[in-house]
Formats: structure tokens, C-alpha cells, sequence
């Protein structure tokens, strides 16, 4: 599976690679960043990601976006500054997605603004059970 290219229309620029994980069921949500761009891919399983644009500018503030990704639907979702997102393992299968920030994380100053996912500042229902945390 490829992923990203240096000559693809959406890089700008390397950070860093990494590789997460999500059991069945587990929400891991909601935060955004101030400079980078997020750009992942699900590469086994399959998870349910949700977007939120909270840029006041953007033409599509306010808005809500939800898109499944994984090895039934291979798909890199790039997520711009300002733009909250979270994702939910989906199916039977734990979810391993690969992600390619431009920027590499700074642990003295973490680019990363979190809400849970159960807030009121998002519309948007996970289907949590009621008082499971998730992280």
C-alpha cells in the first residue's frame, strides 16, 4: 500500500511517522492542531473518522465530516490546522493506522489541543455507553 508521496499534490512536508493503534469500539478523540498537518491512513481494520472544522475563516466552519477508512476503503485523510478530528475502531478487528504529521511533536510544547469525545462543544455521538471513558 502506498501511502504518501514527496511529488503527491497534498505534501508539504515531513515530520515524523508514526504507528497507532485502537481496539474495537475505542473512540480516540477529539483534539486539533494550531500549526501542523495530520495525514493518516488506516492499514488494518477499519475506523470510522470524524472531522469538525472550527476555523472561524474556513467556508466550511462548523461543519462535520465523517469518512471510513482502512483496508476496505484505502484512503489518506489529510487534516488541516484548525480542524478538530477523532476516529472510532470499527468491526470485529483492532485498527492500526499509520500517521504522517508535518511536523515532528514537540514534547516540551505538544502542538495538540484536546476535547473529550463525549463534549458538548461537537455535535456529534460516538455511541459511547454512558460514564465509559475512552482516550
Amino acid at each position: 500500500m502506498e501511502i504518501l508521496r514527496c511529488d503527491d499534490e497534498i505534501f508539504m512536508q515531513f515530520g515524523q511517522v508514526y504507528l497507532s493503534t485502537a481496539y474495537p469500539g475505542v473512540v480516540k478523540a477529539w483534539h486539533y492542531h494550531k500549526l501542523q498537518t495530520d495525514n493518516f491512513t488506516c492499514v488494518h481494520g477499519m475506523m470510522k473518522v470524524a472531522l469538525y472544522d472550527d476555523r472561524g475563516d474556513s467556508p466550511t466552519y462548523k461543519t462535520l465530516m465523517e469518512l471510513f477508512a482502512g483496508e476496505k476503503n484505502p484512503i489518506l485523510i489529510s487534516v488541516p490546522p484548525g480542524v478538530y478530528h477523532g476516529f472510532k475502531a470499527v468491526g470485529a478487528e483492532t485498527a492500526y493506522f499509520v500517521s504522517i504529521p508535518t511536523l515532528p511533536y514537540n514534547y516540551e510544547e505538544p502542538d495538540e489541543y484536546r476535547l473529550p469525545p463525549d463534549t458538548n462543544e461537537i455535535p456529534y455521538d460516538w455511541g459511547l455507553a454512558p460514564g465509559l471513558k475512552h482516550g
